[in-house]
């Protein structure tokens, strides 16, 4: 569906994307995280044909942006950070004027925007002015404005920003649904926004692609909670000899002994949980929980803008 090879984007002797390839599948909400100035919104404008790579190629629903921009364009909706309404139209006159900006045919322009109200909606709202609106409605219309056209891939540009907690879960809602239907490419600061909705995270730092992987991967560790009544020098018998264990740390209670025992990248992680087990019960010992520790996502970002991104590195 999207598929991005080798582009860069040079301002003057300044490089804001450097040598990134990615592809999308059909379906996905991917989201793409970066500190301001990683290269996030020189992305966006150069999937949306508003900026061209100077060096590389982007290939969406099988045609190059570069070869046929007018007919990738026709089958891109976007909503930028900015919100590109004008506050005193009523929003079925926006969208009216949005959908003969699109060139949607007049014969069909009534019967997109009834269908863009409704899977946004936005149906109670039709004859309300912009500026009315709240913050929360006011985001939907600019959904509304980029779906009007049903788009196969759809680009979201802070699509949260500025929305009480009560307006971002209908907005994260309405993002799943539309994912039925079109590519999501979500660019959002808020991690929280990227683990609610996306399958996929997209890194940047300073230009370039540093993490690509799907969410479930991305938090996988290769190390064991182990919380268990056997004391610490009991343990210290249990992995003696074993090259597949190794504990990091300790934390001692008063029921249980809390072990956090990294894994040999070798092991499977549910082989590696079996062979524990077994090895504390022959020392007698109660297992109150063993499971893997997971990464959250703000950690990898943290460790990724820290320099440390070689264990995610796709």
């Amino acid at each position: 569906m999207v598929r991005v090879e080798s582009i860069s984007r040079w301002y003057g002797n300044f490089c804001a994307v450097d040598d990134v390839s990615f592809e999308i599948d059909q379906g996905e909400i991917v989201g793409l995280l970066g500190h301001n100035g990683a290269g996030k919104t020189t992305i966006m404008k150069m999937l949306t044909g508003f900026l061209q790579p100077d060096k590389g190629s982007i290939i969406i629903n099988d045609l190059d942006l570069a070869d046929q921009p007018e007919q990738v364009k026709a089958d891109i909706g976007y909503l930028p950070e900015n919100l590109p309404l004008y506050p005193e139209m009523m929003v079925a006159d926006y969208l009216e004027y949005a959908a003969s900006l699109r060139g949607i045919e007049a014969s069909r322009r009534i019967a997109a925007i009834k269908m863009a109200m409704v899977q946004t909606g936005l149906v109670d709202k039709a004859t309300q002015v912009i500026a009315t609106l709240s913050r929360g409605y006011k985001q939907r219309v600019g959904v509304a404005q980029a779906i009007l056209h049903q788009p196969r891939v759809l680009i979201l540009d802070e699509p949260t920003n500025g929305l009480d907690p009560t307006q971002t879960r209908l907005m994260r809602e309405l993002i799943k649904q539309l994912s039925k239907h079109s590519t999501v490419i979500l660019s959002t600061h808020i991690m929280q926004e990227v683990d609610a909705v996306c399958d996929r995270v997209l890194i940047m730092r300073n230009g370039r692609l540093i993490v690509d992987e799907r969410l479930e991967v991305l938090g996988e560790t290769h190390t064991l909670l182990l919380k268990t009544s056997l004391k610490p020098e009991d343990m210290n018998s249990v992995l003696e000899g074993s090259s597949a264990f190794r504990l990091s740390s300790t934390v001692t209670g008063d029921k249980f002994t809390e072990y956090h025992i990294q894994v040999s990248v070798q092991r499977d992680i549910g082989d590696a949980i079996a062979q524990l087990s077994q090895k504390v019960m022959q020392f007698k010992g109660e297992i109150y929980a063993i499971f893997p520790e997971r990464h959250n996502l703000e950690s990898v970002f943290r460790e990724v803008n820290m320099g440390r991104e070689g264990e995610h590195h796709v």
